[in-house]
């Protein structure tokens, strides 16, 4: 496999994807576009990692600083949204993309002895350089549960303090340090709503590039209990019938979309081609 650091010095050398990212916005050339060609578009200042293919062409990840400036016609903007306009594949190499771009910050130095680390050839690990340590770093992901709970034809929502006005979601919450996803699932319901629930089944999983989070979506059955939200997590929540939900619901290209939408299926409310 090609030497990353030649790539990033001679970017132009190198035919393919850019996936050029300035802390969490990504780069779209001047068609609104993740760029593809001889260059990424800016100068060879960044760091360059090696992601995989996008149809039959090497993708790269570019990591530039925080003040560097888009090109003529080309933009930084925020790429959530872009995970809705973007096809299937590229959508997920643009949030391995800025995983990896995110390891790769967090690791510079080694998180048991502070020595610096190093990244050998493209093997996307970074090893410590104290030789008493040599510890390995690599990519961190943070395993989240999102649950759709279902009572008859309503599904249980709810609002964070942070979501735009009007959206509504499924609730999700990380999975604890020695906790399965499963007992996960029923701690957050009930930490949030004091819900209990039951029939838990897996129905998707996708990851979240903010920063490294793995969804792993469920479905349930509500069992008991009246909604009482704690305040320090969702500012509110109830169960909405399918034909009667809040205005605004998640991006489409993510789990908790995946989930709302199967639910209102099952139960005949007929969803426009794409949503």
């Amino acid at each position: 496999m090609e030497d990353l650091q030649s790539a990033a010095r001679k970017p132009a050398d190198a035919f393919g994807w850019w996936f050029v990212l300035r802390g969490r916005e990504v780069l779209l050339d001047a068609d609104g576009g993740i760029p593809c060609g001889a260059s990424p578009l800016v100068p060879a200042v960044g760091r360059v990692q090696r992601l995989g293919e996008l149809d039959g062409l090497p993708c790269y990840a570019v990591d530039l600083p925080g003040d560097a400036a888009a090109p003529a016609g080309a933009a930084f903007v925020d790429p959530k949204p872009q995970l809705d306009r973007l096809t299937q594949c590229a959508g997920s190499m643009l949030a391995r993309a800025l995983e990896i771009a995110e390891w790769d910050r967090a690791h510079r130095f080694c998180g048991a002895c502070g020595a610096p680390t190093v990244q050998r050839g493209a093997a996307i690990v970074r090893v410590c350089t104290n030789e008493a340590c040599r510890r390995e770093h690599f990519p961190r992901v943070s395993p989240v549960v999102i649950v759709a709970v279902e009572r008859g034809d309503e599904i249980l929502l709810g609002r964070s303090h942070h979501f735009p006005p009007g959206l509504y979601s499924v609730l999700a919450g990380f999975v604890d340090a020695g906790e399965s996803a499963e007992e996960a699932a029923h701690r957050e319901i009930f930490e949030e709503t004091r819900l209990q629930i039951g029939d838990l089944r897996y129905f998707a999983s996708q990851p979240w590039p903010f920063p490294h989070s793995l969804m792993l979506g469920y479905q349930a059955r509500y069992v008991s209990g009246e909604i009482v939200c704690a305040p320090d997590e969702i500012e509110d929540a109830a169960f909405f019938r399918f034909d009667r939900l809040p205005s605004a619901f998640p991006l489409r290209a993510t789990v908790a979309h995946w989930l709302i939408r199967d639910f209102c299926r099952r139960h005949g409310r007929n969803w426009p081609d794409g949503a």
